[in-house]
């Protein structure tokens, strides 16, 4: 379940019992996908997170200051209509049933956790209540908008920690000091600079965050009109209209953070927060490779059995993804690609599954033997012309340099 399905181009039942070479039926099998068999599922994959990796964190300039970064987001996908009922979708011109993935990703070790698997419909905002909960002193927070909330802030700030996301425009500003209200448009247009940045207060005086600084990044022309094209289209969707404050707003890339400027100066702001877009990679391989949005079936238990098996599976692929591309780079400053990674072990998934089956031991020793051999040819291509995530954060701070502007985020 949890290896066979990665290297099976179409999983079906057939597919399945066919693997296992056991003397039962589709029927049958099917018949095993029962609420205690998805208990089981799912306390092995809380064990699997539960394991500590051992392995050093990937140390890079940047993020030296930070204990952990933690980036989280979440993916949803299409299932069955009949399960509508347990997993509700949007309807309309959208599915009627549908299921979300909440995840987290803790990028400088590697580690990979979920935390929680919902109906479509259930807002990512009824997550930003228990975002607090995964931090400790000195540790980071990227999320983007959809987890936006001004409690959240508060409790992170108040455990020590750290957090970097887009601000949302119509949120109540004033300055730090003195609370006067800010009109951030009228503030903006006066402003000669690309980059500028301010300290500010969010809220009402009843719910008021701690200071926090808004860093201000002008975009190309370009982008934004293709802001305000995007704007009007999903005003007019939803028959609305667009107030001239958000129109003006999108000149600019605004994020709130209340890391200090000692740690991410100005010109490393927007560097940083496009690490968020790790967490979209790795959603890119658990639907292309681990097919986590595939299912044929309208049952329950055998939906989530699939899926619990497949997490399990990108667990362990990422932690083997860590330890390798850690110690890689710590030494040498060279990256294992993740992409590569996926693609290698899947085409030895079928393979690990029989081994699996008749010998544990005899599946690592074959794991162990692949590993030394497929990780050299998983290597990244060092090029001049494009820095890698990990590159960027690196040389960033230092002054004698010369970067690649990371290129606007959309």
């Amino acid at each position: 379940m949890t290896i066979g399905q990665m290297g099976m181009k179409h999983p079906s039942l057939a597919g399945m019992v066919a693997a296992i070479q056991a003397c039962i039926s589709r029927e049958a099998l099917h018949q095993r996908f029962t609420a205690e068999a998805t208990a089981f599922l799912y306390q092995c994959l809380r064990f699997v997170l539960q394991q500590k990796l051992l392995h050093p964190g990937v140390r890079t300039k940047l993020l030296k200051r930070f204990r952990r970064v933690f980036i989280v987001d979440s993916s949803s996908w299409d299932v069955s209509e009949d399960l509508q009922d347990v997993l509700a979708g949007s309807g309309g011109n959208a599915s009627n049933a549908n299921c979300k993935l909440q995840a987290a990703y803790e990028y400088k070790k590697g580690g990979l956790s979920f935390l929680d698997v919902t109906a479509g419909t259930v807002p990512d905002n009824r997550y930003t209540a228990h975002l607090p909960e995964l931090v400790s002193k000195n540790d980071l927070l990227l999320f983007d908008q959809g987890y936006f909330k001004l409690a959240t802030f508060s409790a992170i700030i108040a455990k020590g920690a750290f957090f970097l996301t887009r601000f949302l425009v119509g949120t109540t500003l004033k300055t730090a000091h003195t609370l006067i209200p800010i009109e951030l448009g009228k503030e903006l247009s006066k402003q000669p600079d690309n980059a500028s940045q301010m300290q500010v207060v969010m809220g009402l005086a009843s719910r008021q965050t701690p200071p926090c600084r808004l860093v201000c990044l002008r975009v190309s022309k370009q982008v934004a009109q293709e802001r305000r094209r995007r704007l009007k289209k999903q005003a007019r969707k939803k028959g609305r209209t667009v107030s001239k404050r958000h129109l003006t707003l999108c000149d600019w890339t605004l994020l709130i953070t209340n890391v200090p400027e000692k740690w991410l100066p100005l010109e490393m702001v927007r560097a940083l927060y496009t690490l968020r877009w790790q967490i979209e990679l790795l959603f890119k391989q658990l639907k292309s490779i681990l097919c986590v949005h595939q299912s044929n079936t309208a049952n329950e238990h055998r939906l989530r059995c699939e899926l619990y098996g497949k997490l399990i599976t990108a667990v362990l692929v990422h932690r083997i993804h860590a330890a390798a591309n850690n110690l890689l780079w710590n030494s040498a400053r060279r990256e294992i690609s993740m992409d590569k990674l996926y693609k290698r072990i899947q085409e030895r998934a079928f393979t690990l599954a029989q081994l699996c089956l008749l010998s544990l031991a005899h599946a690592i020793s074959f794991l162990h033997r692949e590993l030394e051999n497929l990780l050299k040819h998983c290597m990244k291509e060092q090029q001049r012309s494009r820095m890698t995530t990990l590159e960027m954060l690196e040389v960033g701070l230092d002054p004698g340099l010369t970067i690649r502007k990371p290129e606007c985020l959309t």
